[in-house]
């Protein structure tokens, strides 16, 4: 289990998918580019910015050779001044215009491309909490966890930085092509020829070490894994007296890391001499050909200057391309896995209908009819067959039978996380789909067995029952929950913080915070899950007299396995194989020969 749990984090931190890029995905991702819309002005005038800073660095080459050619008393520049003083007064009052620029361009990107991702996140957090119960059935919660971090991240840079990047290379390559061609053709012609092969033979020597560095990555990631698992279940080691094969293990595992390591190195090594010498002898080629044209006066000192200068402007643009594309693809990989989950049907829950007070009361009655119900993962196993049972209004009815018999599956239906496949569920005489499922859940409240406690303060977890109690309230309803004394001889009291999940606090002491919780919400039916099934003799007794309490007045369906918490309920359901097979009190039930409920009563008597 360690194993899989670790494995699939490191999953979840290896390189995100790259999608083709095609006309159906551009398709996919304009859905998401309609969050840019809001902030179209501010978007259109950062791209504009942008086509100016990149036109006006295309002019710095310019700047250059005027300079040098005014220098040697040559000005073959009729749109620039004459004069050194001159040219360099132009070129600086334009590079205070590039900054300027240059500035609002950075600014105005990101505070859309910030804004608009806080929308998209926001969107897709919502999305993701109003999805069925079945859709987390299927999913781990690092993957969800990846798909509002890592995805939308990536979709993120693609936005602030990748696209601009995009954009201002395609500009400086096509620039500095043209101005290429109108300094010199047949230098033009030769750089052409050249670069091409270089950027191609660059490109695929990139790939394979890139190639090779995640493999060097995901090894090391396997023998972070053995040291994690090896000190989470260090107990079972020594006692195992494993030392010696887990030191083994991970040394085998650095040697590979060592092996793939120094291969990449070597590659690396090669890569760049190969750079080195292929690139720089490209300039060296071109400037030699350059000065062959100097010499016969065909080019300038300052053109070839120039020359020079857009040429690595374009070399430069051409390198790039391959990696934006790379991360333009990641982008577009992240953009589908995040609209998989904004195009999922959701839950019948918005913002507003949460927001709003409660449009249908329920006094508490509930009755299943004829309910057939199996998982949706698991569509050939039966869980409920034909169930039907009544609770009227402030009765106590409880469900009993072995593991496995659809008692926490009833429960799941109450609360409509699920639907059965037929039969109906019923409040009040109407059906469930009469009421909002807002209504329904704000008037059902369950204490389970494994109570999850957030993990901000007591105070913080009492009032998630309802969120706009004041602080009287919540008191209160620590109190009838015995659970104000122990809060109290905390030094924090109510702003303790309780840790992940709750783990500061003890068992019967979580369950009690989930008792006030439930109190708070002032349900009119409360599930009681197996409430008291994990719980030490003190614990119990302290949480029975809070569970007491908490059923007052309200229909309760107690879950249980503790057959003596149950001797009270009004009415007592037998259920085994997702069928009710024996109903009635505990008098009644006891009184049945060979019956299940007096098989199990007795089991535990014995025990």
């Amino acid at each position: 289990m360690a194993r899989g749990r670790l494995n699939s984090g490191n999953a979840a931190e290896k390189e995100l998918p790259k999608a083709k890029i095609n006309s159906q995905s551009l398709k996919k991702i304009a859905k998401l580019l309609t969050y840019l819309r809001p902030y179209g002005i501010r978007f259109g005038m950062a791209l504009f910015f942008l086509l100016l800073s990149s036109l006006v660095g295309l002019a710095f080459p310019k700047f250059l050779g005027a300079l040098i050619d005014a220098a040697q008393g040559k000005s073959n520049h009729s749109f620039l001044p004459n004069t050194l003083n001159g040219i360099a007064l132009l070129a600086f009052t334009l590079l205070l215009f590039q900054a300027f620029v240059s500035f609002f361009r950075v600014l105005w990107f990101v505070q859309v491309a910030e804004k608009s991702l806080a929308d998209i996140r926001r969107d897709t957090y919502f999305k993701l909490i109003t999805l069925p119960m079945n859709f987390f059935s299927n999913r781990r919660v690092g993957e969800l966890n990846s798909r509002i971090s890592a995805d939308l991240s990536q979709i993120q840079d693609a936005i602030t930085t990748t696209l601009a990047e995009m954009i201002r290379q395609l500009i400086l390559l096509t620039g500095g092509i043209t101005f290429l061609v109108i300094v010199s053709p047949k230098l033009t012609l030769t750089l052409l020829l050249i670069m091409p092969v270089l950027v191609v033979v660059a490109v695929f020597f990139g790939r394979f070490i890139r190639k090779l560095s995640r493999q060097a990555q995901d090894k090391l990631a396997e023998s972070n894994t053995v040291v994690e698992e090896t000190l989470q279940g260090i107990a079972s080691v020594k006692a195992f007296v494993n030392e010696a094969f887990e030191a083994n293990r991970y040394n085998k595992n650095l040697r590979e890391v060592v092996k793939l390591a120094v291969k990449g190195a070597t590659f690396r090594g090669l890569f760049a001499s190969f750079v080195v010498f292929c690139l720089f002898g490209a300039i060296v080629g071109v400037i030699w050909y350059g000065s062959v044209m100097v010499s016969h006066q065909e080019l300038t000192i300052g053109q070839l200057t120039e020359f020079v200068i857009y040429g690595l402007f374009v070399s430069a643009s051409m390198g790039s391309f391959p990696e934006l594309y790379a991360n333009m693809q990641k982008a577009v990989g992240a953009s589908e896995r995040v609209l998989e989950i904004l195009d999922e049907k959701g839950e019948d829950i918005s913002i507003d209908n949460v927001k709003n007070k409660l449009k249908q009361k329920i006094e508490g009655n509930l009755e299943f009819d004829n309910v057939v119900f199996s998982y949706p993962s698991r569509p050939e196993l039966i869980v409920l067959k034909g169930l039907s049972f009544k609770a009227l209004a402030g009765q106590k009815v409880a469900i009993v039978g072995p593991s496995g018999s659809g008692k926490s599956t009833m429960a799941a239906l109450i609360l409509q996380f699920y639907y059965p496949q037929s039969g109906e569920i019923l409040f009040d005489g109407k059906t469930a789909k009469s009421y909002s499922l807002t209504d329904i859940r704000n008037q059902v409240a369950i204490v389970p067995q494994d109570v999850m406690l957030f993990g901000g303060t007591i105070l913080e977890n009492i009032a998630y029952g309802k969120l706009s109690a004041t602080k009287d309230e919540i008191i209160k309803a620590a109190q009838r929950a015995n659970a104000h004394d122990f809060i109290s001889s905390f030094p924090e009291g109510y702003d303790t913080i309780v840790g992940e999940r709750g783990v500061k606090l003890s068992g019967g002491q979580r369950q009690r915070i989930a008792i006030a919780r439930a109190l708070l919400k002032n349900p009119a039916i409360l599930i009681l899950d197996e409430a008291t099934s994990s719980l030490d003799s003190e614990s119990e007794r302290l949480v029975q007299e809070a569970l007491e309490e908490l059923m007052k007045n309200r229909t309760s369906i107690i879950i249980a396995h503790r057959l003596s918490t149950i001797r009270e309920a009004d009415n007592i359901l037998v259920l085994e194989k997702g069928e009710i097979i024996e109903a009635g009190n505990h008098q009644e039930l006891m009184g049945i020969e060979n019956g299940l409920y007096k098989y199990l009563s007795g089991l535990q008597f014995e025990v």
